[in-house]
């Protein structure tokens, strides 16, 4: 691009000449304040902390969980003497079958890498855990069950961890089991049911029950608690064989789901919706999720901040006048974006993130590289006089 500014919208041959340069000014910063508007809108938006979106079922058991719901046990999960084992059980009817979603997550578990979590990518259910290989290596393994949700149709799931793999059960029926490296103190810390713990991920659907167990549920307990559960709703157990923690869901009313067998685990139904360590800035890679979804959303920030590069470049070049309008543009861009990422660490429904900075940025070069291109085409209708000389 050429460093001198191009020609202000007065030396513009018009298409329609009736125009004049103080419309053509008033237009464009008009244009200026509504696209700066809209990204405040999109990025800020609701501008403050909604209620939680979690209610007591009204026909049967079972919490319900809206757009922006979620809830938290009142204390830790602690290390159990197998720390690699245990079992989770859960009834759940998802509300939709699109989009990557956290249904449960533990966090502050009793190991360094990534927590425990159950998460839903369309209709298939994804168990992530944190592993470690023979060297010593952290990982993380996605364990997926593809088909494992159903349009309007309740699900059982069972997922039972043993050292190294994982099996799962849907409806009482082996589904997979996963080959993973060593793997321990996954069922630790305090757990977070329908969002994640370190951003806004939130699930919607039902939640009819859910029971914990410190050690491996066979195959046959995995079906005979599946009946038990649907017919009953508690499974079927011996003293010995008693879940660390059982929810039923069946209070109807209230801000607690209670533990049948330890009161402190307890989990709260808090008034606003929350996300437990909202990040600022988050980093790219921890940002990144390998889904649809995830790509979406970039495109969208990029897509997003092409018009207000278009126009800002407009502004600074043809009302201003001034010398590198796209340099200006892209660094306005730039601290646009870093205020709406700031502030977004203060709103549990948004995000703050390094590659929504990123791609923010990256729109608004784009529409200051726009703005030149078009103006010495026909596409605006005008011709300048700098294309021709």
């Amino acid at each position: 691009m050429s460093s001198k500014p191009l020609i202000p919208l007065r030396s513009f041959k018009m298409v329609n000449d009736n125009l004049g340069p103080g419309t053509h000014a008033r237009i464009i910063e008009a244009a200026c304040i509504c696209t700066l508007g809209a990204l405040l809108v999109a990025g800020l938006w609701p501008f403050h902390v909604p209620k939680n979106d979690v209610s007591w079922v009204v026909q049967g058991d079972g919490l319900y969980f809206g757009n922006h719901g979620a809830i938290i046990s009142a204390s830790s999960f602690l290390p159990q003497p197998d720390k690699a084992s245990g079992t989770i059980e859960i009834w759940l009817e998802p509300s939709l079958l699109r989009g990557d979603h956290t249904i449960l997550s533990f966090d502050g578990s009793a190991h360094s890498g990534v927590p425990f979590s159950l998460r839903q990518i369309n209709d298939a259910l994804i168990v992530e855990q944190d592993n470690e290989d023979m060297n010593g290596h952290s990982w993380t393994a996605w364990s997926v069950v593809n088909g494992a949700f159903r349009r309007g149709k309740p699900v059982f799931a069972s997922i039972v961890l043993a050292p190294r793999h994982t099996t799962v059960y849907i409806d009482g029926v082996f589904s997979r089991d996963f080959s993973i490296g060593d793997s321990w103190n996954n069922l630790t810390g305090r757990l977070v049911i329908a969002n994640s713990p370190s951003s806004n991920d939130s699930w919607s659907g039902k939640i009819k029950g859910m029971a914990i167990y410190n050690r491996q549920l066979t195959e046959g307990e995995v079906l005979e608690h599946y009946e038990s559960w649907t017919k009953t709703s508690r499974p079927d157990y011996t003293h010995d064989q008693a879940p660390l923690a059982l929810y039923r869901f069946n209070e109807h009313a209230g801000d607690t789901a209670h533990n049948t067998f330890n009161p402190g685990i307890d989990l709260k139904i808090p008034t606003r919706y929350f996300v437990l360590h909202s990040a600022c800035l988050e980093s790219i890679w921890r940002s990144y999720h390998p889904s649809w979804s995830y790509w979406e959303d970039v495109t969208l920030n990029v897509v997003g901040f092409i018009p207000f590069g278009f126009f800002a470049t407009a502004y600074f070049s043809s009302v201003r006048q001034l010398r590198g309008a796209a340099a200006i543009t892209v660094v306005l861009g730039f601290l646009i974006s870093l205020a709406i990422e700031v502030l977004q660490a203060f709103l549990p429904t948004r995000d703050s993130s390094m590659s929504d900075l990123i791609t923010n940025t990256l729109g608004t070069a784009g529409g200051a590289v726009l703005y030149p291109l078009l103006v010495r085409s026909k596409w605006l209708g005008v011709q300048s006089e700098a294309a021709i000389h």
